[in-house]
């Protein structure tokens, strides 16, 4: 999400702002929100501070599933949006029983708008995971009835991560699925002392790179790959400047004493478990390096929308100094392969 000086969403709700040139069709994108009325409450409290009026266009654009949505989609060439709900969703939920009402709700309304255009949108799962097991379930349910192509889960839940051991049975269904999750940025559990008295890096400026990186290495050096070695991750932003620190990450970790040694570099986890897309990433330098690190099997398109603005996105990648090959596999191809997309 970008904001000017006034605290007003810049770019990304200018009216029009379509390419010059026609777009290249054929993208898909990955990290394209959507709200629900009984989650508004939730997006208002976690929403960074922005005026009155972005706040009611951001909100505006997330409740539509129609006309405005599909401007955007087309006039950035995206032929497919796969949704997810806007955190933080039921992560925040501290009734259980009620988390996971509303995450089946939220499922089941996402489902009815993809059923309208099953050619142009996909949709991830959102889950409760307050409870693991039933968030297990649901992540079946909705890829096997709902036809969604994986989940996307904002952050911790109340403070829990996702490599806490309780987890293992929703890890076990994600893998046998064959299905990935999308880890998303949410707030600090608690504010780091680094973070205090500085507003202006908290949430998407950079508390929530920091965030997210972490809960990512977390899964890593506490052995969720080990015990679960296909499961697939995505992370968006290119990767949360995890691609510029795996030679540093491997260095220091074989330097660290720890009572539960992962079997392999963390890098290699990162390679083998780990893509990224570009969402609110629209710039060559971390492209490249993501491209670099990972392979080019590992990143793929996404917008951000509507948080960020879907033409810009769009002339990014397609003048990015990259092959052409190598672009077509970031728009499409790598996102039709993990996602198993058939048309």
């Amino acid at each position: 999400m970008r904001l000017d000086r006034r605290g007003v969403l810049a770019t990304s709700l200018a009216l029009g702002g379509a390419a010059t040139a026609a777009p290249v069709p054929g993208k898909i994108a990955l990290e394209e929100h959507v709200i629900i009325p009984s989650f508004l409450d939730y997006l208002n409290k976690a929403m960074p501070p922005v005026s009155a009026e972005a706040r009611a266009v951001l909100v505006r654009r997330m409740l539509d599933f129609g006309e405005e949505r599909l401007a955007a989609m087309d006039g950035a060439g995206v032929s497919r949006a796969i949704l997810s709900i806007s955190g933080p969703g039921v992560q925040v939920e501290p009734d259980t029983a009620r988390a996971t009402r509303l995450a089946a709700e939220a499922n089941d309304a996402l489902a009815r708008e993809i059923q309208r255009r099953p050619d142009r949108y996909g949709g991830f799962a959102h889950l409760a995971m307050q409870d693991p097991a039933q968030a297990a379930r649901e992540l079946e349910r909705c890829v096997r009835e709902l036809n969604f192509q994986g989940a996307m889960i904002n952050h911790h839940t109340l403070g829990v991560y996702l490599d806490d051991p309780r987890n293992d049975v929703f890890w076990e269904r994600l893998q046998a699925l064959e299905v990935p999750l999308y880890l998303h940025p949410d707030d600090s559990f608690r504010m780091p002392h680094v973070l205090e008295g500085v507003p202006e890096l908290h949430k998407p400026t950079w508390e929530w790179t920091t965030e997210t990186a972490t809960h990512a290495l977390r899964l890593i050096v506490t052995g969720v790959f080990d015990r679960f070695p296909r499961a697939q991750v995505i992370l968006g932003h290119m990767g949360e400047t995890l691609p510029y620190m795996l030679w540093r990450l491997d260095s220091r970790y074989a330097f660290t004493p720890t009572r539960r040694p992962i079997r392999r570099k963390p890098s290699d986890y990162v390679r083998s478990n780990i893509s990224v897309t570009t969402s609110g990433q629209c710039d060559d330098v971390p492209l490249t390096a993501a491209l670099a690190a990972l392979g080019e099997s590992r990143v793929m398109f996404s917008i951000d929308y509507p948080y960020e603005d879907s033409a810009t996105a769009a002339r990014f990648i397609e003048k990015a100094a990259i092959a052409e090959d190598v672009r077509a596999r970031v728009m499409h191809g790598n996102a039709r392969a993990l996602l198993k997309l058939r048309s």
